[in-house]
């Protein structure tokens, strides 16, 4: 099997990386790990040359253009990224009978729904970044319309942490800098840890012995389960480092809860960012490996506190 791998320098990219070296699937296929410097999303011509190159028989689209504020301005280059290239990938898959794993986010919504989105609910975009993945999802499932070959499954994700800047790693940082921090509230969501949406995808996608297998085609929402706001999730972050006996100057107390009208964006976030995983859970149920839930079962406060846990012990707080 031929896989091809976009984003090899994102959180995401970096936790399929780690999690092929620990599968068979490292040394009995044909990896490769594509970055920018391989390969330009954003020039069609050089992402059409590679796909009919390697002849991947699957795709992960873990690339975006992630730049939030600067898409309200470069958001050409936005939907080069997050639209066109996902549109030239689900061209290839379709033609050639690959399955294409490709990522976006709870941005594809306005937030104002009461309660979690499941993944029939109507888009609807309030900043230049949520259309553009907005417009990279319509573009592969209209592409996939009426086509026999190939397969596709779209993760919706949210509030993502890895190897790489995020969040967390934030909050831990301005924890050794200041004693006091104002942190939103009324903006909620779910953490989803990088290596936890690479796994669950792959349960999606591989057997039991680690070749692709048959599913069905479509949008899942791939977070864990659960809720918090931006506000409660840097106490437990700063809770955590602090039981772990990292030197900081914040207290979780100090943390000051602020409206998200009080910290002006160049691009509107959303006050709701959860997301049904209902979808994806029975999905993993009818694969037929109920192994596949024990990644599944993980809560989300727990994943927050190994990964701060392994940054502390890798010298990286």
């Amino acid at each position: 099997m031929n896989i091809l791998a976009f984003g090899k320098d994102g959180q995401l990219g970096k936790a399929f990386q780690n999690l092929f070296q620990k599968v068979p699937l490292a040394s009995e296929n044909n990896i490769q790990y594509i970055g920018r410097n391989q390969c330009d999303l954003s020039h069609a011509i050089a992402l059409n040359n590679l796909l009919n190159t390697s002849k991947p028989d699957l795709i992960i689209n873990a690339a975006a253009y992630t730049a939030v504020d600067k898409a309200e301005t470069e958001y050409e280059l936005a939907f080069a990224i997050n639209a066109k290239a996902p549109e030239i990938m689900a061209q290839y898959a379709t033609k050639h009978g690959s399955t294409l794993l490709h990522y976006s986010t709870d941005y594809v919504f306005d937030g104002s729904k009461d309660g979690p989105y499941i993944e029939d609910d109507h888009r609807k975009p309030i900043n230049m970044y949520g259309k553009s993945k907005a417009a990279g999802e319509e573009a592969i499932v209209n592409v996939f319309t009426n086509c026999s070959a190939g397969q596709y499954a779209i993760f919706r994700t949210s509030w993502v942490y890895g190897d790489g800047a995020n969040f967390i790693r934030t909050i831990l940082r301005l924890a050794k800098e200041r004693e006091e921090l104002k942190v939103i509230c009324d903006q909620y969501g779910v953490p989803t840890n990088a290596g936890w949406l690479a796994q669950v995808s792959l349960d999606l996608v591989l057997d039991l012995q680690d070749n692709l297998r048959k599913f069905t085609s479509g949008i899942y929402h791939a977070v864990p389960s659960g809720k918090t706001s931006w506000h409660e999730l840097a106490a437990l972050v700063v809770q955590t480092a602090r039981d772990a006996n990292i030197a900081l100057k914040l207290k979780p107390h100090d943390i000051q809860s602020i409206l998200a009208a009080q910290y002006p964006v160049v691009a509107p976030g959303s006050a709701n960012s959860c997301l049904d995983n209902s979808k994806l859970r029975l999905a993993l149920e009818e694969s037929g490996d109920m192994s596949k839930l024990q990644h599944w079962n993980k809560a989300w406060e727990k994943e927050v506190q190994s990964y701060v846990a392994g940054l502390s012990r890798d010298g990286l707080i």
